[in-house]
């Protein structure tokens, strides 16, 4: 079993930045890619960005310039770093890992205000 917790979420202004904290923890299982995804109030979840266990990237085109995901590999945290935060930006933000399964974190609230 593979247990994901987020941290470092909060309230920011716009234009502001945050830095999101993935901890995995659990049972050493191969894990493939990690990724980064959201939940706004009424929407459906939708993926930020992915990270490969080679450290290849990807990114949502509306965060693309203005996050950077990083780390996540065996026994390291993933991390978010988010720049020019924008109203739109607020969620709810998940941490997620595949390998197989999928394992998600309980997530963590970003609000960004105007």
């Amino acid at each position: 079993q593979v247990q994901l917790v987020e941290s470092g979420g909060g309230l920011v202004q716009a234009g502001g930045s945050l830095t999101l904290s993935c901890k995995r923890t659990g049972v050493a299982v191969r894990i493939n890619t990690m990724a980064w995804y959201r939940q706004a109030p009424g929407q459906q979840r939708e993926l930020v960005a992915t990270i490969s266990s080679v450290g290849s990237t990807n990114y949502a085109d509306s965060v693309k310039g203005r996050f950077t995901i990083s780390g996540g590999s065996p026994g390291n945290t993933l991390y978010l770093q988010m720049n020019s935060l924008k109203p739109e930006d607020t969620a709810v933000y998940y941490c997620q890992a595949s390998g197989g399964y999928e394992y998600w974190g309980q997530g963590t609230q970003v609000t960004v205000s105007s």
